[in-house]
């Protein structure tokens, strides 16, 4: 079956707030993607943000981000006064999220909402907590902690740093209500993403969700299971995670997140996984596991090394992990592997072995010179993949193509037959949807042919990312036409059974009718 969908992040909404949320904004976006005759959404990782505001640096793998609670669904609820939201500042851009000036509104009116919250009686709160317990009590001890301190784990007393039972049992006694808080955040959370994800399931969209390969050292998971880390007996790590150096980067990338230690992940029969990946699977229908490459050799650098040049390459756990998570060639269309990188034959024999897409990167098919055997360019892409013109941490189309040498903008032009550059983001598109890959995704940038000042993230770069979000009315009856057209075109619609002739505008100028049909995806398994 071929299908296609929008990657948009959930920050990335437009909202009276500052930052998109799972508010009436969500809904009207699924509700775009069925106009559009889309049939997956994608977002990027749920989890609360930290330092950088990078959603693949959150303070729990299992937890989602109370920024995007919508507030006026708290109003609604009688836990917010509409006129209280109107004395903050959320920020003066309608298309950037100013995350500095939403961070200390946002915990004012949170507890707001929470003081008014435990005033009522709420049985299923009580259900959450208890389902929830095996991440939850930990993330909201670590939440309040941290807020308290104002510093990394790392620089705690050790009581509380190792974990100590005194030590934790006096936190919790003197500070329960703050803990409470940060259960009630993800209490609401939850519930409002699950009103929206069953609310797209019930039109026919499933979700796209992203898993990070690795978590980040300030986050109640490295905190809670020290053991499962690569760090001494104080707790300090002892090697992070991070890419060598290559054409790009002389010195390399250091990404700073601690790096396994996977034998005591197998001594547990990979536990932590199984509950992290069932997690992921209850999040999201789909499941796109990040830097998949690292489970079948990880680069390792040491901690405190200002460069990647001493790393080296370590083995991952290999096919074995994801056996022992019940995932291997399942015949369901629940996990994507994100490819890219340095791939080896190794990798590419795990990626066989497990069954799942790969990603192709359109963008990464023109490379300034003739290259008939890459991978990327559309005749070379496989069925059993995911095409994308490019993902978040690429430029937007038409930002990569004004950044892009003459000779590979010839070569394009060339692949592609076209007279001209222009409507690039269309042509691009165009090959995307028109390749053999069973599905194509389309950052939202692209169909509204925006700019590199869309562009939602630059990697190894702090500053600016994580912005870019939609303006009121920019998904306008025009942009869904559009795309529901080039996805009946290109026979990705899978909504109905339609016969019906479209009309397409003809290079010499005369209009021809294109007769094509559309089956029910339910009769093309």
């Amino acid at each position: 079956m071929r299908s296609s969908g929008i990657l948009l992040h959930i920050s990335s909404l437009d909202s009276d707030y500052g930052i998109g949320t799972l508010g009436k904004s969500a809904f009207d976006f699924v509700d775009f993607l069925k106009d559009s005759g889309q049939d997956f959404w994608q977002v990027l990782p749920l989890g609360p943000t930290g330092y950088g505001d990078s959603p693949y640096q959150a303070f729990s793998t299992f937890a989602g981000n109370p920024y995007f609670i919508d507030l006026d669904i708290l109003v609604e609820e009688g836990l917010l006064e509409k006129d209280e939201l109107t004395q903050y500042d959320w920020g003066t851009k309608d298309d950037q999220v100013d995350y500095g000036k939403i961070y200390g509104a946002r915990l004012d009116v949170w507890h707001k909402a929470f003081d008014r919250f435990i005033e009522k009686e709420d049985s299923d709160f009580a259900k959450f907590c208890d389902d929830e317990k095996n991440w939850l009590d930990d993330y909201a001890m670590y939440m309040a902690i941290s807020k308290q301190k104002n510093t990394s784990w790392h620089n705690w007393e050790d009581g509380l740093a190792k974990r100590k039972v005194r030590a934790m049992n006096a936190y919790k006694k003197e500070n329960s209500k703050e803990i409470e808080f940060w259960k009630f955040l993800q209490y609401k959370f939850f519930q409002q993403w699950t009103a929206v994800k069953s609310y797209a399931n019930e039109l026919g969209i499933k979700i796209i969700g992203d898993l990070p390969i690795y978590v980040s050292d300030d986050g109640s998971d490295v905190w809670a299971h020290p053991e499962l880390f690569d760090m001494d007996k104080d707790l300090a790590l002892r090697n992070i995670a991070g890419v060598p150096p290559d054409a790009f980067s002389a010195d390399g990338q250091l990404w700073g997140n601690p790096v396994y230690k996977w034998r005591a992940h197998k001594k547990s029969g990979y536990q932590w996984w199984k509950d992290r990946m069932a997690a992921a699977l209850r999040m999201y229908d789909v499941v796109r596991i990040d830097h998949f490459r690292g489970f079948e050799a990880y680069y390792s650098v040491p901690a405190g090394d200002k460069t990647a040049v001493n790393g080296k390459w370590v083995k991952g756990p290999g096919i074995e992990l994801f056996q022992e998570m019940d995932l291997i060639n399942t015949g369901e269309f629940n996990v994507i592997a994100e490819d890219l990188g340095v791939i080896t034959p190794e990798v590419e024999e795990l990626l066989k072995g497990c069954g799942y897409p790969g990603m192709k990167i359109l963008q990464f098919a023109f490379d300034g010179f003739h290259n008939p055997g890459n991978t990327y360019l559309p005749h070379n892409i496989v069925e059993n993949s995911v095409v994308y013109p490019g993902t978040h941490d690429n430029n937007t189309t038409l930002g990569w193509w004004k950044e892009l040498g003459k000779g590979s903008q010839e070569y394009c032009i060339e692949y592609g037959a076209w007279e001209s550059d222009d409507d690039i983001c269309d042509k691009i598109i165009t090959m995307a949807f028109a390749s053999r890959a069973k599905l194509a995704m389309v950052a939202m940038q692209d169909w509204l042919d925006l700019g590199a000042d869309a562009r939602m993230n630059t990697p190894s770069t702090v500053n600016a990312n994580w912005a870019w979000r939609l303006k009121k009315g920019e998904l306008d009856e025009r942009v869904s036409e559009r795309i529901l057209r080039k996805t009946k075109v290109y026979d990705r619609y899978t909504r109905t059974i339609i016969d019906e002739i479209i009309e397409v505008d003809d290079p010499d100028g005369i209009e021809d009718e294109i007769v094509i049909e559309i089956m029910d995806a339910s009769e093309m398994e």
